[in-house]
């Protein structure tokens, strides 16, 4: 399978372009700096930011799916993810491309957002804790992350792609175990940790589940 990966050289995208590799994928990584990109593969230069659609076109142009890993990294990147994610679906439309998986994160789904504006109080799979405690205070600390994300998921729910949304609860850099729960729409009871390996692993194996397709995945151990 042809892939492309946007945000490859981050700490889920180095994962998808290793598996996808080790799985005999061709693949193309989309990178501001091939230099730090430790895989030989084929890469394109280009700024999400800036959003430069030939670069995104050339980049996404005979691929079979496109997957990302995008997400702000400090403040200053605030509404990376969406703006993002809006110029690859536009770079996908204009060359045909349908299938994209991205990976969000596990309290998105009770974030209000445009397209969203009353989003359910409560995460169906949320424990009591998760719900009254941990979830308030993960988004009251990261509210801008969370509300770039959940934008992100208006822009993929408003397009004509294929698209599945991975969410994971806190990220840790552990092997990849392949030992993973999911869920179809809501979160993992007491899951609380996955990492990003298995966070990759899973987005790379749903490109063969055609059921996934419009659909948010909860991840977790």
């Amino acid at each position: 399978m042809r892939i492309t990966v946007f945000a490859a050289t981050g700490g889920i995208g180095r994962r998808i372009v290793e598996q996808a590799q080790a799985a005999g994928h061709e693949v193309t990584a989309v990178v501001r700096n091939p230099d730090a990109l430790a895989a030989r593969v084929r890469t394109v230069r280009a700024d999400l930011a800036a959003a430069d659609p030939d670069a995104l076109r050339a980049a996404v142009t005979g691929a079979d799916a496109v997957l990302s890993g995008l997400g702000a990294r400090s403040r200053s990147d605030a509404g990376v993810a969406w703006r993002g994610t809006a110029a690859m679906a536009a770079a996908m439309a204009a060359t045909g491309v349908r299938r994209i998986v991205v990976v969000s994160a596990a309290p998105v789904g009770t974030v209000p957002s445009p397209g969203r504006p009353a989003p359910p109080r409560h995460d169906p799979g949320d424990g009591f804790a998760m719900r009254h405690l941990l979830a308030p205070l993960t988004k009251a600390a990261l509210r801008g992350h969370y509300a770039d994300l959940a934008r992100m998921e208006d822009v993929l729910r408003d397009s004509a792609l294929e698209w599945t949304v991975v969410r994971p609860p806190r990220l840790t850099d552990k092997p990849l175990t392949g030992d993973y729960r999911t869920a179809h729409g809501r979160n993992l009871r007491g899951g609380t940790s996955v990492s990003r390996a298995d966070v990759a692993h899973l987005m790379l194996q749903v490109l063969d589940r055609p059921e996934t397709v419009g659909q948010v995945l909860g991840i977790a151990y």
